[in-house]
C-alpha cells in the first residue's frame, strides 16, 4: 500500500506541471522543450533557501516561485515572438542552459552529486489538494473568455490577431502560469524525495509532458480527474520497462494518437447525458 501512494503522490505532483503544459500546448498550441527548468528552478530555490538558509517552507515557497515567474517573463519577452518551432529551440537551450547552471554551481547545488539532506515536508494530502487546485484553475480557464481567446489563437493566430487579440500578451501570460506551475510542482517534489539534481529537469522530462497532454487531451479538462486511475495504472505498468523500451513505446504511442486519434486516447468518448445537463446548467448560472 505504502508503494502505490509513493506513486500515487508522485504522480500527482508531476501533475501539477503537466497542467501547465496543457495551458501551453492543449490550449495554446505552444511546445516549450525547457518547462522541466523552471521546476528544477522552484526546486533547487526552494531547497536552498530552507536547508542552506533557514527560510521557512512557505516563505520558500512563494519566493521560488516569484523568481521563476522573473526567469520566465525573461524567456518569454525574448522568445514568444518568434515562431513557434524556433520557439521550441529557444526553450529547449534554455533548459540545457539551466542544467548546465545547477550542475556547475557546486556550492549551492551540489553539482552532479545532487542536493540533500531535504526535509520531507509535501505530504500526499498536500500533493493531492494542490492538484486539485490546480485542475480547478485550468478548468475555470478553459470555461473562461481568456480560455476561448487561448482556442482561437491555436486555431489561427492572425485569424485572432486580426479580431483584437493580442496574441503576445496573451501567451505571456499563459507562459508565466505554466511555469508557475512547474515551479511549485518541482518544490513539492524536492521536499517530497528529500533529494534532486539535474539530471531530474532535462528536457527530456518536458517532452514526456507534452506526451501526456497528447495522450489524454479532450479539450475537456474534468476529463483529468476520471482518468486518474487510468494514469497511474499505465505509469505502474510503464515504470517495470526499461529506459530505453519506456520512450520507444512513448513514441509509438504518440505516432499512433497523431495519426489515428488527433483528439487524444479517449477523445471520442463523450460524457454521460445528465452529466453535460449538469455542467452546462451550472455553465448557464454562471453566466
Amino acid at each position: 500500500m505504502a508503494y502505490y501512494l509513493t506513486v500515487s503522490t508522485s504522480i500527482a505532483i508531476v501533475l501539477i506541471s503537466v497542467m501547465g503544459t496543457h495551458l501551453l500546448t492543449g490550449m495554446n498550441g505552444m511546445f516549450s522543450l525547457g518547462q522541466a527548468a523552471f521546476m528544477g528552478l522552484g526546486a533547487y530555490t526552494a531547497s536552498i533557501l530552507v536547508v542552506t538558509f533557514g527560510v521557512p517552507f512557505p516563505i520558500a515557497v512563494i519566493i521560488s516561485i516569484l523568481l521563476t515567474l522573473v526567469v520566465a517573463y525573461l524567456v518569454g519577452f525574448a522568445t514568444l515572438r518568434i515562431r513557434q518551432d524556433f520557439f521550441a529551440l529557444a526553450t529547449f537551450g534554455f533548459g540545457q542552459a539551466m542544467i548546465g547552471l545547477f550542475t556547475e554551481s557546486v556550492q549551492l547545488t551540489g553539482g552532479s552529486l545532487g542536493f540533500t539532506n531535504i526535509p520531507r515536508i509535501t505530504t500526499p494530502t498536500l500533493a493531492f489538494v494542490s492538484l486539485a487546485v490546480v485542475i480547478f484553475i485550468v478548468w475555470s480557464i478553459r470555461r473562461s473568455h481568456f480560455g476561448r481567446d487561448s482556442l482561437a489563437i491555436r486555431g489561427n493566430d492572425m485569424a485572432a490577431k486580426s479580431s483584437g487579440i493580442d496574441i503576445f500578451k496573451h501567451r505571456m501570460v499563459i507562459f508565466l502560469i505554466a511555469s508557475a506551475f512547474a515551479a511549485y510542482a518541482g518544490v513539492l517534489l524536492a521536499f517530497y524525495n528529500r533529494y534532486i539534481d539535474s539530471n531530474s529537469f532535462g528536457w527530456m522530462i518536458s517532452v514526456t509532458w507534452i506526451i501526456i497532454v497528447f495522450l489524454w487531451w479532450t479539450g475537456q479538462p474534468h476529463w483529468y480527474f476520471i482518468r486518474w486511475d487510468h494514469l497511474i495504472w499505465l505509469c505502474l505498468k510503464f515504470y517495470g520497462l526499461r529506459r530505453n523500451g519506456r520512450i520507444t513505446l512513448y513514441c509509438l504511442t504518440i505516432l499512433f494518437i497523431i495519426n489515428v486519434m488527433p483528439k487524444g486516447l479517449f477523445g471520442s468518448i463523450k460524457l454521460p447525458k445528465f452529466v453535460k445537463q449538469l455542467f452546462t446548467k451550472k455553465r448557464q448560472e454562471v453566466e
